[in-house]
């Protein structure tokens, strides 16, 4: 006799299979699978064993014992990979991170690793000769590779620094409480540093590895007098051998439980509206790719507003300042000619207004960096008693009256005349000043050449300047590198104080940040004087001299001007002459010139770098 299973027990057993099945697979799931969240790696750089102090002393010691403190130590790490138990290795393909002592909790995520069990794992300090020699302007603007997010490219000189150790220390001899400087600097293709690490470790989604740098094994067979306070990467010096020896016995590896990966918060993204135009940014492919606020889009109608806001002197209590009236577009909007900048009522900030121009690199504003958002910026001044001395509601008032102007406001952000709005619109506008066609520029491009004087310029500004390897330049490259000639640090570069700005330090509290300033680009120089943060000096020749024998020694001394000799560079006069003129190259003229002067440019006369919104 057949018996007949009901349609309905059928489908009810067929879904019980199901779900059975479903069950055992969640159960093996972990094997050998990728993670759906990839683990991440991070570096805690430690001294002996407790967590780094920066810039303080006493932590730290030479091979005889002399204090050192570190300001500095960046790495940049590539091929990761992981040991199987049976000994064969998967690898992150196309891996690379970038890390920073000074920010600690960074973690870099390792995609395409299979979770499971491993007995190993192994890494480079250093980038391989493919990446090393690529043009890094072309990488997108969150890569760890991208010049401005690490620092650590030497732009148009080529290659990167695989690692930054920088810092302070006593010489002996020296003066109590009058500081040397060192600055090691591991790089070129022969330097890549292998390190292998045994652990047994388990990867899941979201599990953390640490790896952890002991900063005193890396500098404890150092002898800095003997050895020296800087390194060549060209030329194996005593402290390179010995940087290359320490670093595999330097890292040790921690496996932290599966930890949530902490997430960026990210602004919104916002497309650009149907009835506004896209802003054609356009960015030269020397320059490196840019990113853009995601929740601000540069739009026609955006930035021409925040153009007419720029000049509008109605920003200001008595309606006689507007910002260009400290911001010239003929003076690479700088306030060229002015020792500090002035503002209603003729009062006098303690400052000279810094140029504005390629603020799409920039990520923090004002000599002290105090503000890391450029709509937040453009709205200080507005407020700040020596310079508009307005208040934002009397502002947003004013302009509300302006029916052309408040109609504007509906046209570019779809809402009526805002505190927000206004900086949204400045942002716009100051983002899309771009000064990128110099002499200097040209020549990279093969369309000019320098004169002799001009080559000899750009020769002492890349040269180091240490007599005991040789080596006689101005070394304004640490700084001034690339071809955005800045660093985007703040630094003390040996001014003595005056009237009680101490710069950073008023912003952090932090002796160890007295006398630092943001440092300025040096695009458009030649005519952005008088210079430094409160235009102490008339002429270039008076900068140059600063940094030739004008050195004021302290503490808080960047490490790469604190390692010069003390009675200074001692240039010559040809040399001081030479200097001048390559920094003469870095004008650009079609960017200060009148707006029916400015020669169009479009992406089929110049090959235009990518934007990407962030």
């Amino acid at each position: 006799m057949t018996s007949t299973i009901p349609t309905g027990w059928r489908n009810a057993g067929l879904a019980c299979l199901a779900s059975l099945l479903l069950l055992l697979l969640m159960l093996v799931w972990p094997i050998g699978v990728r993670a759906a969240e990839p683990a991440v790696l991070e570096l805690r750089v430690h001294a002996g064993g407790q967590p780094i102090r920066l810039k303080q002393s006493g932590q730290l010691a030479d091979q005889r014992g002399r204090a050192i403190s570190v300001t500095r130590l960046d790495l940049l790490l590539t091929q990761f990979s992981l040991q199987r138990p049976d000994g064969s290795w998967t690898v992150a393909n196309d891996w690379h991170g970038f890390f920073k002592a000074e920010q600690p909790a960074r973690q870099q995520p390792l995609p395409n690793l299979a979770e499971g069990e491993y007995i190993g794992l192994r890494f480079s300090v250093g980038v391989s000769p493919q990446a090393n020699h690529a043009d890094p302007n072309r990488l997108r603007p969150d890569d760890p590779l991208h010049p401005v997010v690490n620092g650590m490219h030497w732009g148009w000189k080529g290659g990167y620094v695989f690692m930054a150790l920088e810092g302070h220390w006593l010489p002996d001899g020296a003066p109590e409480g009058s500081t040397g400087g060192f600055s090691y600097h591991l790089g070129s293709n022969e330097n890549l540093v292998s390190v292998r690490l045994t652990n047994r470790l388990r990867i899941q989604a979201g599990s953390v590895l640490r790896l952890n740098l002991d900063a005193a094994r890396l500098l404890s067979g150092i002898d800095i007098s003997r050895d020296g306070d800087s390194t060549h990467s060209r030329q194996p010096d005593a402290v390179v051998r010995k940087l290359k020896d320490a670093l595999p016995r330097a890292f040790t590896l921690n496996m932290n439980p599966v930890l949530p990966v902490a997430s960026d918060a990210k602004a919104p993204v916002r497309s650009v509206p149907q009835n506004l135009r896209a802003y054609p940014l356009m960015i030269d492919a020397h320059m490196p790719s840019v990113s853009l606020p995601a929740d601000n889009p540069l739009t026609i109608e955006g930035v021409s507003l925040g153009e007419q806001l720029f000049n509008d002197r109605r920003l200001s209590v008595d309606n006689s300042v507007s910002c260009a009236s400290c911001h010239r577009r003929g003076d690479a909007f700088s306030d060229a000619g002015r020792v500090l900048s002035t503002g209603v009522r003729g009062q006098q900030s303690a400052r000279n207004a810094m140029p504005i121009f390629n603020l799409a690199w920039v990520g923090e504003f004002f000599w002290d960096a105090r503000v890391d958002s450029l709509r937040r910026q453009a709205l200080e001044p507005i407020q700040h008693p020596h310079e508009m001395a307005e208040s934002l509601p009397a502002v947003v008032l004013k302009l509300s009256k302006d029916r052309q102007m408040a109609e504007r406001f509906r046209r570019a952000f779809g809402g009526p005349v805002s505190a927000p709005r206004i900086g949204l619109a400045l942002e716009q506008y100051m983002l899309s000043l771009v000064s990128q066609d110099s002499k200097f520029d040209r020549v990279k491009k093969g369309l000019d050449q320098f004169s002799p004087a001009e080559k000899r310029g750009l020769d002492l500004f890349l040269t180091e300047h240490d007599p005991a390897n040789g080596l006689f330049g101005a070394d304004c490259f640490h700084c001034h590198g690339g071809s955005l000639f800045t660093n985007h640090r703040v630094v003390n570069n040996g001014l003595p104080i005056r009237g009680g700005d101490t710069g950073r330090e008023r912003v952090t509290g932090d002796p160890a940040d007295r006398g630092k300033f943001r440092t300025p680009s040096l695009r458009n120089i030649a005519i952005t004087g008088p210079y430094m943060h409160d235009g102490r000096f008339k002429t270039l020749e008076e900068v140059i001299d600063h940094y030739d024998r004008g050195i004021e020694r302290s503490p808080s001394l960047d490490p790469n001007i604190a390692k010069h000799p003390r009675q200074g560079l001692r240039l010559s006069p040809q040399d001081r002459a030479a200097l001048v003129a390559f920094l003469m190259t870095l004008t650009d003229p079609a960017f200060v010139a009148p707006d029916n002067q400015r020669a169009a440019r479009n992406c089929s006369v110049v090959r235009c770098g990518p934007l990407t919104l962030n």
